[in-house]
């Protein structure tokens, strides 16, 4: 059976080699994405056991929300959701999960999905450059949804713990769709496979 369904991918990666990349690059990307489900309540609960939640990180103030108060980009003022914004506790929880989902994403990506040679050095540069304006494009975005929807699933809903966990969830989720929507056709450029030299080049070499 899995013998049968090797022989039937492998014939459609030949025919679609777009879409078989494409594929192999959703599931990757999922599986980046339940790590990151993962990991995000994990370090929120270590984190905001500390007076790091009462530490205010707010920085890049662009304009004013509609109550007349700075937006800013990276926006977590202290005291714990819904009524603070998570301090630098909840900024680093959710910085650190990124970092580390998508170290193990560049590796995992190049490797498997576009099964890369070039330089690891140059495609590094350029996916540090990327991941650092997609942080801040998605930290921008998060300051407009983070308080609402914290607000809406703690208090108006009432589900207390438990919606401050599915905000996380929800939190990491669009993280995630604004990275994969990205980060793709970033990877096709990074990621590049250049010819291998060939037996008549090596015997070239050798002689």
């Amino acid at each position: 059976m899995i013998s049968r369904l090797r022989q039937l991918w492998s014939s459609f990666a030949e025919r679609h080699p777009g879409t078989a990349q494409f594929v192999v690059f959703f599931v990757l990307s999922n599986g980046i994405t339940v790590l990151q489900l993962a990991l995000m309540p994990a370090f929120r609960a270590v984190l905001d056991a500390t007076s790091l939640v009462d530490v205010p990180f707010q920085v890049w103030a662009v304009g004013t929300n509609i109550d007349g108060t700075a937006y800013h980009v990276f926006d977590y003022a202290a005291g714990s959701l819904p009524e603070g914004g998570g301090g630098l506790a909840y900024f680093l929880a959710v910085q650190i999960t990124l970092l580390i989902a998508q170290v193990i994403n560049f590796f995992a990506q190049r490797t498997i999905t576009f099964r890369s040679n070039s330089s690891i050095l140059r495609a590094a540069s350029w996916y540090a450059l990327a991941y650092v304006v997609i942080t801040l494009g998605a930290a921008a975005a998060q300051g407009l949804y983070k308080t609402p929807l914290y607000t809406l699933l703690i208090d108006s809903w009432g589900l207390g713990r438990t919606g401050e966990t599915l905000a996380d969830v929800l939190t990491m989720v669009i993280n995630a769709a604004i990275s994969f929507w990205v980060f793709f056709p970033i990877f096709k450029l990074i990621f590049t496979r250049e010819p291998d030299p060939g037996p008549a080049l090596d015997d070239a070499r050798t002689a």
